[in-house]
């Protein structure tokens, strides 16, 4: 699993790169395939209930599974780019945020929030904790910045499937969830928008947008419970 998270890492790295003014979602898309081809990795978003790409690229208000198409980057956006490997058998999977060009302070600081959010969630993934406290972590950041947490969809363990249970809601669901235990692993997504928590789904089946049309940032670790605490397996 670390050697699939080195991967996505890299793939957010060169993506990273890639977004730029003028630049399609599709043509990041093919960035990515190019750096799991090298890397000798398979995707986990290919195919996967029939998705089309390789990563997941969502545009301002649309919150995530975007798919990768004719859309051209423009000063002023944000753009959330997931991506996923797998490596003999074990899957990492990672999300991030970032602006494109000069972007409003609310853009600015909405981004800032969300990451800000992850790693409060990544803290408490202790051995002897228990998971939802992570949730309770992310929504107190999250909710002291007065933006909301999208709760249709959650973060998830990982292992040799992408999804695998249990969830992890990034909110105080009303219980404190499973007891972590070392050689647990998770992705914690914390998906944060500036207007209300409300979703929509758009009719291409996947694109899922913000109800009322406002921003909305996603970022996302995975990350393994271990004896000296998180150990964050898609950093580079």
């Amino acid at each position: 699993m670390r050697r699939a998270g080195k991967v996505v890492a890299e793939m957010h790295e060169a993506t990273r790169a890639a977004a730029k003014p003028g630049v399609t979602t599709r043509q990041i898309d093919a960035v990515a395939r190019e750096v799991l081809e090298r890397r000798g990795a398979t995707s986990n978003f290919l195919g996967y209930h029939g998705f089309p790409a390789v990563i997941c690229t969502s545009p301002n208000d649309m919150i995530v599974h975007g798919i990768p198409g004719d859309y051209r980057l423009k000063e002023g956006d944000i753009l959330s780019i997931d991506c996923g490997a797998i490596v003999e058998g074990y899957h990492g999977d990672a999300a991030f945020t970032m602006p494109i060009g000069e972007v409003s302070p609310l853009a600015r600081r909405l981004i800032e929030v969300t990451e800000r959010s992850l790693w409060a969630g990544i803290a408490e993934l202790r051995k002897g904790n228990r998971l939802h406290e992570v949730g309770r972590a992310v929504q107190k950041v999250v909710e002291q910045a007065a933006f909301s947490v999208v709760r249709e969809y959650v973060g998830h363990a990982i292992g040799t499937a992408m999804h695998e249970q249990p969830q992890v809601p990034n909110y105080w669901p009303g219980s404190p969830g499973p007891t972590l235990k070392s050689g647990m692993v998770f992705a914690v997504e914390p998906m944060v928008n500036a207007g209300g928590p409300e979703t929509r789904l758009l009719d291409d089946g996947w694109s899922v947008v913000t109800a009322d049309g406002s921003l909305s940032a996603h970022f996302e670790h995975t990350i393994a419970v271990t004896d000296q605490g998180p150990e964050v397996l898609t950093l580079p």
